[in-house]
């Protein structure tokens, strides 16, 4: 059976939670990504800063993106997966907590991420529906 490691995108690069939410915009744009992990000073895995994140809650709030810090947009623990859990527990992971963007823990140790294109090519065509219906639903 398939895991996270086997469907992840590696090497996830993150964004240190004492960053600004300008720097972490930089990043996601030379990336060309939609999200990037907000990792502690100590490596710890914080939250996950989004392009939506960006917007809502800086831009939209009147927040200047050159002195809010990523660490500030890190709400609670960190919805993660372990690196060998299996496809079907990052489907039910990613359902129940309503998440797009999964980081993938191997320990401590943050290893990779999975997007939801990931999880919807690893998944049969009826499960990947049922995965975005989920996660496209109450939004």
């Amino acid at each position: 059976m398939a895991t996270a490691r086997d469907i992840m995108t590696p090497d996830a690069t993150c964004v240190g939670a004492d960053e600004s939410v300008l720097a972490g915009a930089q990043k996601l744009t030379t990336l060309g990504v939609g999200a990037l992990p907000i990792c502690g000073t100590d490596n710890k895995l914080k939250g996950v800063l989004t392009d939506r994140d960006i917007v809502v809650k800086v831009l939209g709030a009147g927040k200047d993106p050159k002195t809010t810090k990523a660490g500030e947009l890190a709400q609670g623990e960190a919805v993660t997966i372990g690196a060998d859990d299996s496809v079907e527990e990052v489907l039910a992971t990613m359902k129940n907590h309503k998440v797009r963007r999964l980081p993938v823990i191997d320990g401590h140790d943050l290893v990779g991420i999975v997007a939801l294109a990931d999880a919807a090519r690893a998944l049969p065509d009826a499960r990947a529906g049922e995965l975005i219906d989920a996660l496209s639903s109450d939004r």
